[in-house]
């Protein structure tokens, strides 16, 4: 048996879901890493440890995580200041490094990765794209059902429905896509208050505006390129601006089925 504060944990993707995860295992004593993109586009970034990317430093409900380089030096004095770190490495070049006992894609890419059954001794797949004893050992449910957050052990989760989660009777009118590719720019932040058709930004010179009243649960930062489909901001028809800030109950429920996938896959005790 092999006590939770001596196993390694990868993440790749410091985005909502991986920074729920992150959170969860970081709070559980686990040793916790993220590896992110260089320009992450994180839409909830009140709860993205993915911020420190851009920020240095990220904190979501009282954990902490920090920027460093892909050096075991940074990492674990990072780590002996008890807090995450956080490395720009699509490539995993970290990964040789801290030989992580357990790696976890939550990139929510849902499609196909470059995540092998191979990277580690435990390797946990998030949502789509991903087959427990196939390519990763586990998979957690991400879809909003009442599967959401089970540890499935042979086969693949449900398929994505493409449709956001219901706020307030709303739906997919709480988003804003991109409708092609360019540039977004907006002058709005989280927690700020919108009314209906309303210009929350734009792309490129089209306007964009809101269907419903609320608070701007999600935008991405200013002036960043995005593709077409991509998600722009995210509208909660409430008016209280400290949810954004909170980490959701859906992400808690997937962060849940992970370190339950982890207690499954591996042999460990408090």
């Amino acid at each position: 048996m092999r006590n939770l504060s001596e196993l390694i944990v990868l993440i790749r993707g410091g985005g909502e879901v991986g920074s729920a995860v992150a959170h969860r295992l970081h709070r559980c004593h686990f040793r916790v890493c993220i590896t992110e993109l260089a320009s992450p586009l994180a839409v909830h970034r009140g709860t993205c440890f993915s911020e420190a990317v851009y920020d240095i430093t990220k904190t979501v409900e009282g954990v902490a995580a920090e920027r460093t380089t892909p050096s075991l030096r940074q990492i674990y004095r990072i780590w002996q200041n008890g807090n995450i770190p956080i490395v720009v490495d699509p490539e995993l070049s970290v990964k040789p490094l801290i030989r992580p006992d357990v790696l976890v894609n939550a990139m929510m890419l849902k499609g196909e990765t470059s995540t092998r059954i191979t990277d580690a001794p435990l390797v946990i797949g998030i949502g789509t794209g991903f087959r427990a004893g196939g390519d990763v050992h586990l998979v957690v449910e991400s879809n909003n059902s009442h599967n959401l957050g089970r540890v499935i052990e042979e086969g693949e989760s449900e398929e994505d429905t493409g449709i956001p989660l219901e706020v307030g009777g709303a739906a997919k009118e709480r988003v804003i896509w991109a409708p092609d590719t360019g540039v977004f720019t907006t002058k709005k932040s989280i927690g700020d208050s919108v009314t209906a058709d309303e210009v929350v930004g734009g792309l490129d010179d089209l306007p964009l505006k809101t269907k419903i009243s609320g608070i701007v649960r999600g935008i991405l930062r200013n002036e960043v390129r995005v593709s077409v489909n991509a998600k722009l901001v995210e509208i909660d028809p409430i008016n209280d601006s400290s949810i954004c800030f909170a980490i959701r109950d859906k992400m808690r429920a997937i962060a849940g089925g992970v370190l339950e996938a982890i207690m499954l896959g591996l042999n460990v005790g408090g």
